[in-house]
């Protein structure tokens, strides 16, 4: 019983751990892309929104993918 237990701690802690590895990787991703837009020098508020709208379509292509699989 003790092994069983022991077992199930250690695949709940290295569960956790991916978890939290995804989330970062998943963060410095669109961190990336934010970054970029943030160093680009816009013309005006129109090439600005058009940049954010391409972040936010590449995000929900990507969640669309992700409910399919």
């Amino acid at each position: 019983m003790e092994n069983h237990q022991a077992f199930i701690k250690e695949m709940q802690t290295r569960f956790e751990k991916k978890v939290k590895e995804n989330e970062i990787s998943l963060l410095e991703y669109w961190k990336s892309h934010l970054d970029k837009l943030l160093s680009m020098k816009p013309e005006g508020v129109a090439s600005l929104q058009l940049q954010i709208k391409k972040i936010t379509d590449m995000m929900e292509n990507r969640v669309k993918i992700l409910k399919k699989g």
